[in-house]
């Protein structure tokens, strides 16, 4: 079960054996940072459970690689945008790299599928539900009977909203405040591509409308992004995608809406306009162990919004350490893989049901709309009693439990002991 913003409730996160998700990624004008770091982590976790659940996952994620905050940043750094976008693309990875993330099947760039942006507002074009002003040309959010079913905003909210978050409520010609950008016009300076719109760059919303329904079909389980996306960015590729695919039949777009919430920084939202940024990749440069910062953000329910300090990480520092010396303790210290009881490997039945228990635990609270505080706190359980004395006479199967439990940690977690 995960909470659907849409309904305003838990709900089945997949619909059958096939799993699906699309997660909205960076617009690579920086260095990733811990706030992107918790979306993508939940997001990991989500795929984790599914696969352990025996779904067959796709998972799609883009980047923006083109908008207006990277060619400002690289207007202002007196860089190509070009090279700009390349280079914290591979930091990116790098980071969700160290962190264990497992990678998406598809991660796709803007500027590598504008054909399929272009095909996705052509069909747009054909329902009418578009109209040009000044050479820009935008959706008509009246095309949507359905706009405002996501965020369940009111008009005014939603002015508000778009104001803040990068929309145009304001711009005189507009057909209604709300309706968003399709297709940018060239402007002097910026990268062009020609499209049957005229030469420019696709809008926001419409790019993950296009790249989710392409890659994924016209319906999928689940669209994750941070709670900042749910309005305009969410509300808007949803409403594109119901007037591009309507009288098709059947779903159309996510059948649910998940989003994760926003990490602070002194009480301040992390973001990159205000500058107060903790970054990945300094954390590692530091010699921060990348899973005491998996553990740091793991300890907050992914819903919830919460402050990044040191004291959190040396915490979760000290948890990743008691984690493994309790690996170690019941392990005798040895290395070895997976043991349990089909493994031919000896031990008593009751320490291996031990391991068992943690992983059922660690099982049921993902289950549980993906609670990784409550499974953090099975596995804190499992550490501390094995720390406090292993029983007399039954090191294998203390072994085997302590592998489990290691290899349980490893799989659905993603916190390598």
């Amino acid at each position: 079960m995960i909470w659907d913003t849409a309904s305003g409730g838990l709900a089945p996160a997949a619909q059958g054996r096939q799993a699906a998700i699309y997660a909205c990624g960076i617009t690579p004008y920086d260095a990733t940072h811990l706030g992107h770091a918790a979306t993508y982590i939940a997001w990991d976790l989500l795929v984790r459970a599914w696969r352990d659940a025996g779904h067959d996952v796709s998972y799609v994620q883009n980047v923006t690689d083109v908008d207006d905050p990277l060619l400002e940043r690289a207007a202002r750094d007196s860089q190509d945008w070009r090279e700009l976008a390349d280079r914290e693309i591979d930091r990116y990875r790098a980071d969700m790299t160290a962190l264990r993330l497992l990678p998406p099947d598809h991660l796709i760039g803007a500027v590598e599928a504008l054909d399929v942006i272009e095909d996705f507002s052509g069909l747009l074009a054909d329902r009418g539900a578009l109209y040009e002003l000044d050479g820009d040309v935008y959706f008509l959010r009246s095309a949507d009977t359905a706009f405002g079913s996501v965020s369940r905003l009111d008009p005014k909210q939603m002015i508000t909203l778009s104001a803040e978050r990068g929309g145009d409520p304001g711009r005189p010609g507009k057909k209604d405040a709300l309706d968003a950008l399709v297709w940018l016009a060239r402007r002097p300076g910026e990268p062009a591509w020609d499209s049957r719109f005229g030469p420019g760059r696709p809008g926001w919303h419409v790019e993950c409308a296009a790249i989710a329904t392409r890659y994924l079909g016209t319906a999928f389980d689940v669209q994750a992004g941070g709670s900042d996306l749910i309005f305009p960015h969410h509300e808007m590729s949803a409403s594109h995608a119901r007037v591009a695919f309507a009288g098709t039949g059947g779903e159309v777009f996510a059948r649910r809406y998940a989003h994760a919430g926003m990490v602070r920084l002194g009480g301040e939202k992390m973001s990159k306009s205000l500058g107060n940024l903790v970054f990945v990749s300094e954390l590692r440069l530091s010699g921060t162990d990348p899973m005491a910062i998996r553990l740091s953000i793991l300890a907050h329910h992914y819903r919830t919004d919460w402050d990044w300090t040191d004291e959190g990480l040396t915490a979760a520092s000290g948890r990743l350490d008691r984690w493994r010396a309790a690996v170690r303790a019941g392990s005798g210290g040895q290395g070895g893989v997976a043991a349990g009881p089909e493994s031919g490997r000896p031990g008593s039945a009751g320490q291996v049901a031990s391991g068992e228990r943690v992983l059922a635990a660690i099982r049921e609270r993902l289950a549980d709309d993906l609670d990784a505080p409550g499974a953090l706190a099975c596995v804190d359980e499992w550490a501390g009693a094995t720390l406090a004395g292993p029983a007399a006479g039954d090191e294998a199967g203390q072994a085997a439990s302590a592998w489990l439990v290691r290899d349980a940690v490893d799989a659905l977690l993603g916190v390598e002991l």
